[in-house]
């Protein structure tokens, strides 16, 4: 607590969580993907210049340079959100945060978040399907986190969860009335065409704009492409409720850098060549574990980094992004980067020119 006053004392002015909101539209939250990934809209903000030019993701080829790093997080969103019902057949969402203790024979220990929570108690069984069930261990945070343990016939969790679980979506896009075609669409387009490891709650909604096509052009272009793993918590599209922003606290997700990875980076940094990330939980992982080691090394490794201005990147150049909440941590991150008022002025042009927001919206390139 000192520590942070300290830091409080040392600046001008405290940094207040409203400087970071601004009003949207309902209409301009993305509730569908563009009818194809690269077809989304792009809004370029040039910071030397500081210009704002308006694309379409498919541009990125022209506007990435040869002697280009791009570096994609390439974790892969479970099928986390469970809709089941207690014996008294009261309906019952639970929602997988993160694995919290392997137990052989047929069960998992998770961390969930469980809705209704003032449903349960310690014991309740909540039936998913004939072949899954979960049961309540014990209440951890009043805002409905639980540990619970996973009940199933079979030993493979992943299997499981794919027949009985959905894509865990954002509560900002709303799917009420159950539909075969939109969760079929929901399971491919909320999802990376590079997703590799499944460890994710939500999508790294920056690279849902590539394809395949895009990527090979990149390539054939002399773009070196790298991958590395953050696996994506809530705690990351959260809004901050302190006040201060200084007073928020991360939650913390796993990330792991290759070997192969490491030395991509840590030679392009050498050689001078400018290194793109693909979204903000890319720009994480990189920071974090420059900040930990002085360089990247292959590592697996936990982030609690809350990146906000006047923060100095170490390791990346430019970003991919897409548009992010009012009052979120995500919103800063970009404004540490591009400057807030420029990030700002942005925002009300992309309004204005009604962009599509959030996850499956429009995005943006800071170069």
């Amino acid at each position: 607590m000192l520590q942070g006053q300290n830091k409080l004392n040392q600046k001008s002015k405290i940094m207040l969580i409203s400087e970071y909101d601004y009003n949207l539209p309902e209409e301009l939250i993305a509730q569908m993907p563009a009818d194809k990934r690269d077809n989304s809209r792009m809004m370029v903000l040039n910071r030397k210049n500081r210009t704002i030019s308006h694309k379409h993701f498919y541009d990125i080829v022209d506007l990435v340079e040869p002697n280009t790093l791009l570096v994609m997080n390439n974790t892969k969103v479970l099928p986390a959100r469970l809709i089941g019902h207690k014996d008294t057949g009261a309906k019952i969402e639970v929602f997988l945060l993160k694995q919290s203790n392997k137990i052989h024979n047929g069960e998992e220990n998770w961390e969930v978040l469980i809705k209704p929570s003032k449903r349960v108690k310690p014991d309740t069984v909540i039936k998913i399907s004939d072949e899954l069930s979960v049961r309540a261990i014990k209440r951890l945070e009043e805002n409905g986190e639980w540990l619970v343990e996973l009940l199933f016939e079979g030993n493979n969790v992943l299997d499981i969860l794919h027949k009985n679980g959905n894509i865990p979506l954002p509560p900002y896009i709303e799917r009420k009335i159950p539909n075969e075609d939109l969760k079929k669409l929901d399971f491919e387009r909320y999802q990376t065409v590079y997703a590799k490891d499944e460890g994710s709650v939500a999508a790294p909604t920056a690279g849902l704009h590539f394809t395949k096509e895009i990527l090979k052009k990149l390539e054939d272009k002399g773009v070196e492409l790298a991958y590395v793993t953050l696996n994506v918590g809530l705690g990351t599209f959260r809004p901050v409720q302190c006040e201060n922003v200084e007073n928020h606290k991360m939650h913390s997700e796993t990330f792991e850098i290759s070997e192969k990875a490491s030395e991509q980076i840590n030679r392009a940094k050498k050689e001078g060549k400018t290194i793109v990330a693909v979204g903000t939980t890319t720009v994480r992982t990189l920071e974090t574990a420059y900040q930990k080691f002085g360089c990247i090394k292959p590592c697996h490794e936990h982030s609690e980094l809350f990146i906000y201005p006047p923060y100095k990147f170490k390791v990346i150049d430019n970003l991919i992004t897409n548009f992010h909440l009012p009052k979120s941590t995500l919103l800063m991150l970009v404004s540490a980067l591009a400057g807030k008022d420029f990030i700002f002025k942005a925002y009300k042009e992309a309004i204005e020119s009604k962009y599509r927001f959030f996850s499956y919206g429009d995005c943006m390139y800071i170069c």
